[in-house]
């Protein structure tokens, strides 16, 4: 039997834009947004995470944006158990919620449930840890692509802490991390109605582009100056941050910083157009996403309604 309430879920790639369509859906439907953003969580980085503007989130109540700090310690399980909290409070005013963004495990988490995943021991963690201080980011990707490939065609490669957690799950139990994320999960007492994002793959890759050509206007390499002492911290290593800190001195101006410059904003490009492709190989694996153009809100509308009456 079906769930009163819907928790309507609006996924897609970096840069689709996610943001606009979800603020449409809450207003046609009355209702509020939760994030699942994961980088959007944290405060002190705005400019290259690309958060809803101060006017949208005044227009529309956002949950889950700018909650967090960069040195708190934050995983899916504990969004899941956040979120799903909020939802209790939600629903009693309201039968729709929107839940919006790019980061698969956590909406999984929220929808789906977190698998029970083996905790590793302190010296495997500081083990691995030793090893992509030693012998670096590319040793770290090859072995979590060599041992568990399904993982790592949907992962953030740039992202060290995931990486090392598939292998801590390895090193453990001898199971990849990916297995476990296919387990049975537990019931809802809401349904989700999962609404999928995408356009041509050249406009997508233009539209990205753009957004960092804009995010550098607005002050990201400020942003990014800021934040630099922080710069080992879990939060910073992703794209539109790491690409600045390993290619470029940001204090510097000299010509040769300024050619620096230019090499890291193109790697923050190309990053961001490989990680909105890993983004769509995740959420196409779910077959209970319907596919739509951003453009076309009036068919996602018509199509919510159409699940409310199933």
């Amino acid at each position: 039997m079906a769930n009163s309430k819907k928790l309507i879920v609006v996924v897609g790639p970096t840069a689709v834009g996610k943001t606009t369509v979800a603020i449409e859906l809450a207003k046609h439907f009355q209702c509020e947004i939760l994030s699942a953003d994961s980088r959007q969580f944290y405060k002190e980085m705005s400019i290259g995470t690309a958060k809803p503007t101060a006017e949208e989130m005044d227009d529309v109540p956002h949950h889950f944006v700018n909650n967090l700090s960069i040195e708190d310690d934050y995983s899916a399980g504990i969004f899941e158990r956040e979120a799903l909290d909020k939802l209790d409070e939600l629903y009693k005013a309201n039968d729709y919620a929107i839940l919006v963004g790019g980061s698969g495990l956590f909406i999984n988490a929220l929808c789906e449930g977190l698998d029970d995943i083996p905790k590793a021991s302190e010296k495997t963690r500081e083990q691995l840890n030793n090893e992509l201080a030693t012998k670096g980011l590319a040793y770290i990707q090859n072995r979590v692509q060599e041992v568990d490939p399904e993982f790592y065609a949907t992962v953030d490669i740039n992202n060290t802490r995931r990486l090392t957690r598939a292998l801590e799950v390895f090193e453990t139990s001898g199971n990849t991390l990916s297995s476990y994320q296919n387990t049975p999960k537990p019931v809802r007492n809401f349904d989700c109605i999962w609404i999928g994002l995408d356009m041509p793959r050249e406009v997508l890759y233009d539209r990205i582009n753009h957004r960092v050509d804009s995010m550098m206007e607005a002050g990201l390499l400020d942003e990014v100056a800021k934040l630099e002492k922080h710069k080992d911290l879990n939060p910073l290593k992703t794209v539109g941050y790491q690409e600045f800190y390993t290619t470029h001195e940001v204090e510097k101006t000299s010509e040769e910083s300024i050619n620096q410059l230019g090499v890291a904003i193109n790697l923050v490009k190309r990053n961001s157009r490989r990680y909105a492709k890993r983004q769509l190989t995740w959420f196409r694996r779910n077959k209970n996403i319907t596919w739509f153009k951003p453009q076309e809100t009036e068919d996602i509308i018509n199509s919510v309604k159409r699940h409310r009456t199933l």
